[in-house]
């Protein structure tokens, strides 16, 4: 079993290479189109901004894209989650993947904007968070994931307005919190990531 953790220069890959690793996986941090066209199952992390990050993918766009589509198990974390959508209000005039359909919306709330710290991840489903109840996660961010099918939507969070905090569509999952930084429960759902990519 190999998974991949894409390496393109803006995301968190050490730190969920070694929740990985806790569990007993051996994911490897790689930014070879090579790898990611081999793997098992494939991990898009990401912090910073939409386009800079699209910019980054470049060629590893669409090797990522038909990972996708072949079935093979994804998990996009934070940034990694909002790449997925079409569009951003980041990033005016930049694609983003288009595997969901949807844009990223900045937050117009009077609370404070990123939003940073633990939050309540709430309306579960999908076998990301099989054996798992309402849980508080860690996050980072300014923007959230507006989809334009809502059954796409695994779980949501409020601040201020309700968001979708994760996706999930056959082989496609997503968070956007860090499962990473969040706890025991957090490695719970990455175990159960590394259970679909088993099956």
């Amino acid at each position: 079993m190999q998974i991949v953790i894409i390496d393109y220069g803006a995301g968190n890959t050490a730190n969920v290479k070694n929740a990985l690793e806790k569990l007993g996986a051996r994911p490897i941090v790689s930014p070879s189109v090579r790898e990611i066209k081999n793997a098992d199952a494939i991990i898009l992390p990401g912090v910073g901004a939409f386009g800079a990050a699209m910019k980054r993918l470049s060629k590893k766009s669409q090797i990522i894209t038909n990972a996708i589509n072949s079935g093979k198990p994804f998990l996009g974390i934070c940034l990694g989650m909002q790449l997925l959508l079409d569009k951003s209000d980041e990033s005016e005039g930049v694609n983003g993947l288009g595997i969901i359909r949807g844009k990223v919306k900045k937050f117009k709330v009077k609370l404070p904007v990123p939003q940073i710290g633990w939050n309540k991840v709430e309306n579960l489903r999908g076998p990301l968070f099989e054996g798992i109840d309402d849980f508080y996660a860690y996050f980072v961010h300014s923007y959230y994931c507006k989809p334009k099918d809502k059954r796409v939507i695994a779980a949501t969070t409020k601040y201020a307005k309700s968001f979708a905090s994760a996706f999930y569509k056959k082989n496609i999952f997503a968070t956007q919190f860090h499962p990473e930084k969040s706890g025991n429960v957090g490695l719970k759902i990455l175990k159960n990531f590394i259970k679909e990519v088993k099956k």
